[in-house]
């Protein structure tokens, strides 16, 4: 399997994001806690999202850009609703509130 950017879903409902270069390793090593903090007490917790990438570098700007998102945007990618990602940026969400 190529690098990638993926997201969990954590038992209460947040996501994590992250990347990796093994991504069932990865994900193994959450659900047993010992993965990142965050999950650690956050489980159980989901793979719900994952995009193949070039390079781990390409998936850790990924991961980064997508840590930036709302929750709201997260979704739509996870849901895979690519019109409405743009319109949820935090710029027009600040505009449409």
């Amino acid at each position: 399997m190529k690098p990638c950017m993926y997201i969990l879903q954590c038992k209460d409902n947040s996501y994590y994001v992250g990347s990796t270069t093994n991504l069932q390793k990865r994900i193994e090593e959450h659900k047993q806690g010992m993965g990142a903090k965050y999950t650690k007490h956050r489980l159980p917790v989901k793979l719900v999202y994952y995009e193949e990438c070039q390079s781990i570098k390409d998936a850790f700007l990924r991961e980064k850009q997508v840590q930036g998102w709302s929750h709201k945007k997260r979704q739509a990618l996870i849901n895979m609703k690519f019109e409405s990602l743009k319109g949820l940026s935090k710029k027009e969400f600040k505009k449409n509130k």
